[in-house]
């Protein structure tokens, strides 16, 4: 079984949870492109058997959340895990000045992450300064915001619900964090839930317990490597070539470099690059 699954994982169990489960039901090789914390709920695309091999086509995708901010509270990791150490009242709020300010986030900008976050300096871990009290200086990082908006405003119990599309590496924690403090205040993330990871949507994913329950929900539910690369040119081999090909020689072809799905008999043979005239397997299919 080679591809990916998209998975819907839920609140309170870690990204290693799913893969565990996963790679039991499957009993394949399973990795994943990302990881959520425990928290946070929704899209986990997870690579099965030689899918695995294709992580490095799908590490700079682009994502969209859903986030809840808690407005007024402040907490040391900066979402509903942590410990409130900062409390600040609320000005007058409404939708019309809060999507300004949301829309201040837009483009291209440096964000300094969280300090619990697994951003290593120094060879160490940010999180493992931040349990034993220590302050280490943390380098912003440039992010993109594409299109942020507003989804609720629930002034009663002091929360924003706000949907962003982002660019990899954008931290929603310190963004949450952010949007208060433009708002006059301060927050936490008490809620996130991440609705998409490049093509992968939450709408076509499945939940671990569908996988279990259902034999055929992991056919159903697989995307093939053939499926996943539909976009790439092709390139077709005859007999000779493909049989050099499978052995790792690289052969000249006429076409622009890139990566493309190859092809044999009308077979799908697997993923390779051509790099200055040379075509190179990288993933075969069998």
């Amino acid at each position: 079984m080679d591809g990916i699954i998209v998975v819907n994982k839920p609140k309170g169990c870690t990204s290693h949870d799913i893969v565990y489960k996963v790679k039991k039901i499957t009993n394949s090789k399973v990795g994943h492109t990302g990881t959520l914390d425990p928290m946070a709920t929704g899209v986990l695309p997870l690579l099965i058997g030689k899918g695995t091999l294709c992580s490095k086509y799908l590490i700079n995708h682009d994502k969209i959340y859903q986030a809840k901010i808690q407005l007024g509270q402040k907490t040391d990791t900066a979402d509903a895990e942590g410990k409130i150490i900062e409390e600040q009242e609320i000005g007058n709020l409404n939708q019309e000045n809060v999507r300004e300010v949301l829309n201040t986030f837009l483009g291209k900008q440096e964000q300094v992450p969280p300090m619990y976050s697994a951003i290593k300096v120094n060879g160490k871990k940010l999180y493992e300064y931040a349990r034993k009290g220590q302050t280490v200086e943390i380098q912003p990082r440039q992010i993109e915001i594409y299109d942020i908006k507003l989804i609720e405003l629930d002034s009663e119990n002091k929360q924003l619900q706000f949907q962003v599309s982002c660019s990899k590496g954008t931290y929603i924690r310190s963004l949450c964090e952010d949007i208060a403090k433009r708002l006059g205040t301060v927050g936490y993330m008490c809620e996130l839930n991440r609705v998409q990871v490049g093509e992968f949507n939450i709408s076509n994913s499945v939940t671990v317990e569908e996988l279990q329950e259902n034999v055929d929900a992991m056919d159903k539910h697989l995307i093939s490597l053939e499926n996943l690369f539909e976009n790439r040119p092709i390139i077709d081999l005859n007999s000779r070539k493909l049989q050099l090909f499978l052995n790792g020689v690289q052969l000249t072809v006429q076409e622009k470099d890139g990566v493309y799905r190859v092809y044999s008999e009308n077979r799908f043979v697997g993923i390779a690059t051509v790099n200055k005239g040379l075509l190179k397997r990288d993933i075969v299919v069998f």
